[in-house]
């Protein structure tokens, strides 16, 4: 790890992590948790959206010294072989992936495609498609269930000792809806819901209400913490898999990676611009009010403006996955192990440049509430 600086007691804010959702490109979180587990910046609070929102169970859901370990044993285990395959053949494919034979990255997606992930998802079986029926999914998440109930322990998510949410949209109302433990209890289940992207998974039923991946109506909790009162100054990582920004395709396959990028971005920098402007204005209302005559703050249009001021300072560093090579449309459930293992060290590296900057500890101008970091360091070929 590099000379990352020590964190002053002076800076007393508390700290966010807020998971994008990206289906296997998550592995990329796991690397930026791993090196915020070894700083002075653990979070006091962890929210989610699909991927990123097992990833949020995980962390939120272990003791700060089995976080990483779990995270790894979660992504080891949907990156291996699946069972369903005999051994002679299990040996040659997993051969295969290791060694990057061909395109190892599409024969990591049809593996996917075709026989799905340990602990995660299965095709459903042929049986389910004959004599006029017509699943409402193409694979069935039982095994995810099981996943974490194996690595989550929900009575500590539940003991409210570090904050939980995680987004889901309702399929009858169509209105988004977060789960969160400061109002939950939360079970497996909401999990599963944050990461149900129709029509690859069916939908998860809560109280009566089904539910299906948040990433169709937001794919990042950003907003969500940023605008939760009552408000708390704040140093929120916010972890993105797929980049707004992009290089302007030249193949169809390009054409797909890229509108894929833009469409489950969910237009993070302008989300965090805004929440940034936001909070900025709110800073400045109460510097004017405290510049006011006393009759003047007596007016209604005083009293309403200074309604919606605040004093809380925000911090927010963008970490995001920037591959040097173009990943295909596939991207997001190609499995391989090598392509989990180059994520998870990308993100690493990324969150360690972060920490070695530290650039939110530079002092905070005047009429400053909030200010975006993005410590920029070279893409990380996938190799």
């Amino acid at each position: 790890m590099p000379n990352i600086p020590p964190r002053p007691a002076s800076y007393d804010k508390k700290v966010a992590v807020v998971l994008q959702g990206g289906g296997a490109l998550g592995s990329y979180q796991a690397g930026v948790y791993e090196a915020l587990a070894g700083s002075e910046y653990l979070p006091d609070w962890v929210a989610g959206i699909s991927i990123g929102a097992i990833n949020a169970a995980i962390i939120a859901g272990n003791a700060p010294e089995h976080r990483v370990a779990r995270l790894r044993d979660f992504w080891e285990g949907v990156t291996a072989t699946p069972a369903c395959l005999p051994a002679p053949l299990a040996t040659v494919w997993q051969t295969a992936l290791d060694a990057g034979w061909g395109d190892s990255r599409r024969l990591g997606a049809a593996t996917a495609l075709l026989l799905g992930q340990p602990g995660f998802f299965a095709p459903r079986p042929t049986s389910a498609w004959l004599f006029g029926q017509s699943p409402v999914s193409f694979y069935e998440t039982t095994a995810l269930k099981g996943t974490l109930e194996a690595l989550v322990d929900f009575d500590r998510i539940n003991s409210g000792e570090m904050r939980f949410s995680v987004g889901a949209v309702n399929v009858r109302t169509g209105n988004f809806a977060y789960f969160d433990n400061a109002r939950t209890r939360i079970r497996p289940e909401h999990v599963m819901a944050s990461g149900a992207l129709p029509p690859g998974f069916p939908a998860v039923e809560i109280d009566g209400e089904f539910y299906w991946d948040g990433g169709l109506v937001s794919n990042t909790p950003l907003q969500y913490v940023l605008e939760t009162v009552p408000r708390r100054s704040r140093l929120t990582f916010q972890v993105d898999v797929f980049s707004a920004q992009g290089p302007l395709p030249t193949t169809l396959i390009d054409v797909q990676e890229r509108e894929k990028d833009i469409r489950y971005s969910s237009r993070t920098r302008a989300a965090s611009t805004l929440s940034r402007d936001a909070q900025n204005l709110r800073h400045n209302i109460v510097a004017l009010w405290d510049q006011l005559p006393e009759a003047l703050k007596e007016t209604p249009e005083a009293k309403f403006l200074y309604a919606f001021g605040c004093v809380t300072t925000m911090d927010i560093v963008q970490l995001i996955y920037r591959p040097v090579d173009a990943q295909g449309y596939a991207k997001d459930f190609e499995f391989s192990r090598n392509t989990m293992v180059a994520r998870w060290a990308s993100g690493l590296a990324d969150a360690e440049a972060s920490l070695a900057a530290s650039p939110w500890l530079a002092p905070m101008g005047p009429k400053e509430g909030a200010r975006t970091f993005d410590v920029r360091t070279p893409p990380h070929p996938d190799k």
